[in-house]
């Protein structure tokens, strides 16, 4: 599933790539996702520019001419996919012609991927918008494991398994951790390791996937990943399988219960 880095350069490249062009036709091919009817999706974006692509959370967002907003949320499988007359492209939801003849789809085997138009505007801080205020706020009333809070968008937008392992390990905190008992200086640190990780891999990333519009990139992980037994600096990467779900970490990283 794409986390916040990765749907960060996919919107940077869907931008460079179909900014102010027009949408030309706008296809559907699964409805029931949609939050409107498929004509109300066709006359509300197609004959308008598309001016430019954000993400919000783990939502890329379209913005068109005409102030219409259309969210994509990728789900666990969806993925984009360039358009290309010579070859086809399976699973599409919905996909976008643009004048000119480029286009892209949106694809998801599952058909769980989900066109939102017009999305409302969420109340939960995206990660990279947190600031130390609140994060020191919310994790004092939650006794919960710190790794499920970074996780729970309902409290935080973005985050997702991989990346939470990440700023964990750079945080030296564990993922066993409650959230109530962590100290105000790990409470600083975390909130550095967030922007510093989830900033520094869009660079990465960007870097290797400079015109792409899907894939993964491992690269740059330093625990989340299943060919290495160290960290960077040296200690044993433990693994905690939970259901489909693996949390990766260390013994460098301290442990807060009481």
């Amino acid at each position: 599933m794409p986390e916040l880095p990765d749907l960060e350069v996919f919107a940077a490249n869907l931008q460079k790539r179909f900014k102010s062009k027009t949408l030309e036709t706008l296809e559907v091919k699964v409805a029931k996702k949609l939050n409107v009817s498929i004509q109300e999706l066709k006359n509300t974006l197609e004959g308008h520019q598309l001016e430019k692509v954000s993400r919000s959370g783990k939502t890329l967002q379209l913005h068109f001419k005409n102030e219409a907003v259309l969210g994509l949320h990728l789900m666990l499988h969806g993925e984009l996919r360039p358009l290309n007359p010579d070859e086809e492209v399976k699973f599409q939801i919905v996909s976008f012609h643009f004048k000119g003849g480029d286009g892209f789809a949106l694809c998801d085997f599952q058909k769980q991927a989900t066109p939102t138009l017009n999305p409302e505007l969420s109340e939960v801080p995206d990660a990279l918008a947190l600031n130390e205020g609140y994060l020191r706020e919310l994790l004092g009333k939650k006794k919960v494991q710190i790794k499920t809070l970074l996780m729970d968008q309902q409290l935080i937008r973005g985050i997702g398994n991989t990346y939470a392992d990440e700023i964990l390990w750079e945080a030296k905190i564990s993922p066993f951790s409650i959230a109530k008992f962590i100290p105000e200086s790990a409470v600083n640190e975390l909130l550095r390791a967030i922007n510093h990780v989830l900033c520094k891999e869009t660079v990465d990333i960007g870097k290797k996937l400079c015109e792409a519009l899907n894939g993964e990139v491992k690269d740059f992980l330093r625990v989340h990943r299943s060919d290495l037994s160290k960290s960077p600096t040296g200690a044993e990467i433990q693994i905690e399988k939970k259901g489909a779900r693996k949390t990766y970490f260390t013994d460098e990283q301290l442990l807060y219960t009481v």
